[in-house]
């Protein structure tokens, strides 16, 4: 309990609201419900910021995410005020609903088996230190690929990937190359023979240099001896 003072409401200066407050959508606005206040207050949801709109969570609220529309994101509002029962909900229940509406606007996944694609971390911070880097998508999902890089197998979800549009040939020469450092690469190499077959892995081409070829060959050498 503490007090608040309303400038412009019904309520009398330093009267006691409890904090919580129960917020339910009325008319395309929202109607704020205090112990002591006059129960039709509305305020227009365009007038509220993030934190005031989504009180009660704990980040900054997920209706702010910067790939939802206006009125989708009034409908994730509501949306969530009905699962958490007309209460305030929660940062997760507001979170979910988020990722259901992008999961049902998202575009179809046209990637390919063998396509080569650039990782594109953005915010993600699963992929960080790997911006730049090229993959092979192994794996085609509803809304992510599984892709093949230098050192590992990774699943990334589609606004993480660039095609590089590669023609069959050049997509068949980028699946060898990657094999054969994807064989050669270990933690347990010198620090210099791992940064040049990370190197790589960022390359923005369909094919070695003469100089790349010799080298890869000579580490495929000496790790087979």
């Amino acid at each position: 309990m503490r007090e608040w003072d309303e400038t412009g409401t019904n309520c009398s200066q330093n009267e006691e609201v409890d904090k919580t407050e129960q917020i339910v959508p009325k008319m395309g606005k929202w109607m704020k419900r205090g112990t002591n206040c006059s129960q039709n207050e509305e305020v227009d949801k365009t007038h509220l910021t993030s934190h005031e709109s989504c009180p009660g969570t704990k980040d900054k609220c997920a209706l702010s995410h910067p790939k939802l529309e206006p009125q989708e994101q009034q409908e994730v509002w509501l949306r969530s005020v009905e699962l958490a029962g007309g209460k305030v909900p929660t940062g997760r229940i507001v979170k979910d609903v988020v990722q259901r509406i992008m999961e049902r606007t998202q575009v179809p996944n046209t990637y390919q088996i063998g396509e080569v694609c650039q990782i594109v971390v953005k915010d993600n911070p699963e992929l960080r230190g790997k911006s730049g880097y090229w993959g092979i998508v192994s794996v085609v999902n509803d809304f992510s690929c599984t892709v093949k890089m230098w050192d590992s197998e990774y699943t990334v979800g589609l606004q993480h990937l660039k095609s590089y549009n590669y023609l069959l040939a050049e997509c068949e020469q980028m699946q060898v190359i990657c094999d054969r450092i994807n064989r050669v690469y270990s933690s347990g190499l010198e620090e210099s023979v791992q940064r040049f077959l990370e190197s790589l892995g960022k390359l923005n081409r369909a094919y070695l240099t003469a100089l790349e070829e010799k080298l890869l060959s000579l580490l495929e050498a000496e790790i087979a001896n």
